[in-house]
């Protein structure tokens, strides 16, 4: 099986930082202000902001992704519908812009289409020389090792965004830190969730935050 020489990992995530004063009122409502695109989020896709902090959901995994599908096409046919995979894409960036708004990354409302300033990548399969037809059978487990991982990981930036909320009401900024942190956090979810669930690439997630 012949593999893409460049390093970059099949799955990217940047968030750009605010460096700017951020809505303080924005901030204090943002579990208010989210109602309406969650909703609308919960209709395309299924996804359980509830579980946003755990392990594979993290990074935005929703129900709307089509799996499944995908992975009988590439064990009996060795295809992945393009169009399959478009939806795959444009549900996981609508729903990391979401996600990212919930935690505080940025003021602006989350768009249904526009990429604002979340800046996620998935790079399409070459299916026959890229994939083996056989793992995504075991993917999901290969993948429980991460999910341990994420699971810890969440919890922390589940209490970086409390810390993050309190710093943007009081000074109106976003620590960096804690912003790389939990952008960190959302990435390492992405390249998860596009190993074991999304099925773009047969390269085992790397265990870092950064990108």
């Amino acid at each position: 099986m012949n593999v893409r020489s460049d390093a970059r990992y099949p799955a990217r995530l940047n968030i750009d930082f605010p460096d700017r004063g951020l809505d303080r009122m924005a901030t204090l409502l943002r579990l208010v202000y989210v109602i309406p695109v969650a909703i609308l989020l919960s209709f395309i896709g299924g996804i359980a902001l509830g579980d946003a902090g755990e392990g594979g959901r993290m990074g935005a995994v929703a129900g709307g992704v089509l799996v499944v599908p995908v992975l009988l096409m590439v064990l009996f046919r060795q295809k992945y519908p393009r169009w399959w995979f478009d939806f795959n894409l444009q549900l996981t960036r609508f729903s990391t812009r979401v996600m990212s708004y919930l935690a505080l990354m940025s003021d602006r409302y989350p768009s249904t289409d526009e990429e604002q300033s979340v800046h996620l990548e998935l790079d399409y399969p070459s299916v026959k020389e890229e994939l083996n037809r056989w793992l995504p059978l075991v993917k999901w487990f290969l993948a429980i090792p991460h999910y341990v991982v994420m699971l810890f990981l969440g919890i922390a930036a589940f209490f970086a965004v409390i810390f993050a909320w309190f710093a943007i009401l009081f000074t109106g900024r976003y620590p960096r830190g804690i912003f790389e942190f939990v952008e960190g956090v959302f990435r390492w979810g992405l390249r998860v969730n596009a190993y074991a669930f999304l099925l773009v690439t047969d390269r085992y997630p790397p265990f870092k935050l950064a990108s």
